[in-house]
């Protein structure tokens, strides 16, 4: 079978740029501008989290994730600080990005409790705290490590009750999930993916509505056109762009687009080239 994890990142990048490292002393707000999320991994606390009228208490070496933009504000001892690093996350497509868009506004996980994450952990403070040549390149990459683990966690540890998680949880669902990620393409049916999952057509039905709050199809037509204006965003053809995510011309892709989004291709891309200036 294949990776139900590394298809989703092959399609839709996320990247980390670390923009802190060190102590951060007092009080100190972050806007969440744009559209990138944040990841800050506390090495040494206590701190406190403040974000949508909640506080949240840090008492141990804990992960902390913003998967979206979202104002927060930090406290810590004005003196003693508390040891962070820090870095925006950069998911292809912006909110229309999947992973993304299928994780909670915020997640506080204690460091402890991320499975298999001590090695890189360990390595990304060490090489976080120091000034070493092509330090920013690997604190970088050692958070995108970190971000997966994140990811590996929440699929297959069963803390998502639905969505996108819940269903690459789930094991036979997951397999349809797969089957239309890597083949979009294909002319599947209902029975063909319930055939794929192994179960019948009315539990399969039953299953995937009940575990990703959507019926196969709509999932399918979402998975379709999200490739659809990735492929837009890059300026490649309408038509090419139809063939490849599972529609027969122009025509067809435009009603599910316009079904999907609200907007026409040609609409979506002209008012995606005036939002990026």
């Amino acid at each position: 079978m294949a990776d139900r994890l590394a298809i989703l990142l092959e399609r839709f990048a996320v990247t980390a740029s670390v923009f802190h490292a060190g102590a951060l002393c007092g009080i100190n707000s972050l806007e969440g501008e744009g559209e990138a999320g944040q990841l800050h991994l506390v090495r040494r606390g206590p701190l406190q989290v403040s974000h949508g009228g909640q506080t949240v208490q840090v008492d141990v070496p804990s992960l902390l994730l913003y998967p979206r933009p979202m104002p927060h504000r930090f406290h810590t001892d004005p003196r003693h600080g508390a040891d962070m690093a820090c870095a925006n996350l950069h998911f292809e497509g912006g909110r229309l990005n999947p992973i993304s868009a299928a994780l909670p506004d915020f997640i506080c996980l204690p460091l402890a409790d991320l499975y298999g994450g001590h090695a890189a952990l360990e390595l990304l403070f060490e090489e976080a705290f120091e000034q070493r040549c092509g330090r920013a390149v690997m604190v970088n990459r050692l958070f995108e490590v970190v971000m997966i683990q994140v990811l590996r966690q929440l699929m297959e540890g069963g803390e998502m009750r639905g969505g996108l998680f819940a269903g690459l949880g789930h094991p036979r669902l997951r397999l349809a999930l797969v089957a239309m990620h890597e083949a979009p393409a294909q002319a599947w049916t209902l029975e063909d993916l319930a055939d794929v999952a192994g179960m019948s057509r009315s539990v399969f039905a039953a299953s995937f509505r009940e575990a990703m709050g959507t019926t196969p199809g709509h999932y399918l037509q979402g998975w379709r056109v999200g490739l659809a204006q990735q492929a837009l965003r890059q300026g490649r053809p309408l038509k090419r762009i139809a063939d490849e995510v599972g529609y027969g011309s122009e025509a067809a892709l435009s009603r599910a687009f316009k079904a999907h989004t609200g907007q026409s291709p040609r609409q979506w891309r002209g008012q995606a080239r005036v939002a990026a200036g």
